[in-house]
């Protein structure tokens, strides 16, 4: 259990000691303090105590540079304050069909029950893909230790915990502690899409990448094409030689006919 400085006196440099009586002759100072954001002890954790069906004495001595701290003591019967560890040996067997999973536990340790109808028990079970503030999957409560989950759909992955309290017996009635998280569930394939996204980005990557650079070099050509040079007239005869060894134009032959007139007289 846990006891809070404040509920003493409000005063800075508090330093509080716990001690509990078993069985009127067994005392134990605490093993493990809890500690505030200040470094005061404000409670204590007991650990390995036997819980039997007498109560126990708590003497909580407090200390103060200032003033005078007044001691506080009661009887508690140890089972109401304790916290109950996670149950043991959670498993999951999952089925592909419409059967669902079938989640078995083992009931928490304790030092004095052992009956499994002393416990109720709470599952969690939450789809892991979605979003925190989306998940409203309340807990589900059973007696026994073992839990059908009907809603399995082998294409999602789910997160599991649970956790134990006390029923009809000497047992705390506040819950426990949750179990580690287990993951179940095949989950989404994402792969194959992730391959696909990526080979569509790199085809549009480089049909863009061809268009930019043919689409430069173009501007570039434009913008550095050849001057004309002006003519040279001192060498304009050879330039005409040049061209005309290129370009033979074809003439025309020119042919005289010559006609004989012949007097006649």
């Amino acid at each position: 259990g846990s006891l809070n400085s404040h509920s003493t006196h409000h005063i800075a440099h508090v330093y509080l000691k716990y001690f509990a009586v078993y069985r009127y002759d067994d005392v134990k100072e605490c093993e493990l303090y809890i500690k505030d954001e200040n470094g005061r002890n404000t409670g204590c954790r007991f650990q390995n105590v036997r819980i039997e069906t007498e109560k126990a004495y708590f003497l909580v001595n407090g200390s103060s540079k200032d003033s005078l701290i007044q001691f506080y003591d009661e009887y508690i019967e140890l089972y109401k304050i304790e916290i109950l560890t996670p149950p043991l040996n959670v498993t999951v067997n999952c089925t592909g069909d419409s059967a669902g999973c079938i989640i078995t536990w083992q009931a928490p340790l304790t030092s004095h029950v052992e009956k499994i109808k002393c416990f109720q028990y709470e599952i969690s079970i939450q789809n892991k893909d979605e979003p925190k503030e989306e998940k409203k999957d309340l807990p589900v409560r059973v007696r026994n230790n073992r839990y059908e989950f009907q809603n399995y759909n082998e294409e999602k992955k789910y997160i599991l915990k649970t956790r134990a309290r006390g029923k009809n017996c000497l047992v705390s009635s506040t819950w426990g502690e949750w179990s580690e998280p287990i993951e179940f569930g095949q989950g989404k394939d994402h792969f194959p899409s992730v391959i696909l996204f990526l080979i569509a980005l790199g085809t549009i990557s480089v049909t863009l990448l061809q268009y930019c650079l043919f689409k430069r070099y173009c501007n570039f050509k434009s913008i550095f094409s050849p001057i004309p040079q002006p003519r040279d007239k001192f060498n304009a005869s050879t330039d005409e030689d040049i061209q005309t060894e290129y370009v033979n134009l074809p003439k025309k032959g020119c042919t005289e006919e010559v006609t004989m007139v012949e007097d006649m007289t």
